[in-house]
């Protein structure tokens, strides 16, 4: 099986203060709140250990089987700046791709400018770099609409 490389970056604009950002990308109920790509998707947390150096294990898929397990280990941790973080995907004790994420907060006249980094390294013969782009435009998609409706009025 040969390995597999590739890089997603995402760019999203919030009418938030990088504080409150912040929360809803690192909160685990915020996340379980905005994580899932879709409505047909869910994303349980079993573990949360928000530190740097804390590890946690979540599970997406279909709701009415969510057969992904996601192992997340924290190396950085900078409130309301930024953070990085791996994911690991398993599915069926094996393990398909690992992530190093990155997120950048920005403070705007308006909110937040947020930069995401994915650098993706697949295991196997099949290159993941589509299906986790859709995953991300998806929960990307949702914490726009979980942030707007946490927006306060101007």
């Amino acid at each position: 099986m040969a390995t597999q490389t590739s890089n997603l970056t995402f760019e999203r604009s919030f009418s938030l203060p990088p504080a409150r950002l912040w929360m809803l990308l690192t909160d685990p109920k915020m996340r379980e709140a905005w994580g899932a790509p879709s409505e047909d998707a869910v994303l349980t947390m079993e573990i949360s250990d928000l530190r740097e150096g804390g590890f946690e294990i979540h599970h997406c898929g279909p709701k009415e089987a969510p057969e992904f397990t996601v192992e997340t280990r924290w190396y950085k941790l900078n409130a309301s700046e930024d953070a990085c973080y791996t994911e690991t995907l398993v599915i069926g004790g094996e393990k398909l791709f690992t992530s190093l994420v990155t997120y950048a907060l920005v403070e705007t006249a308006s909110g937040t400018d947020l930069g995401i980094h994915v650098a993706i390294t697949s295991f196997g013969d099949e290159d993941m770099t589509a299906d986790i782009k859709e995953g991300w435009e998806g929960g990307l998609a949702n914490l726009m609409k979980l942030a707007a409706s946490q927006a306060l009025p101007a």
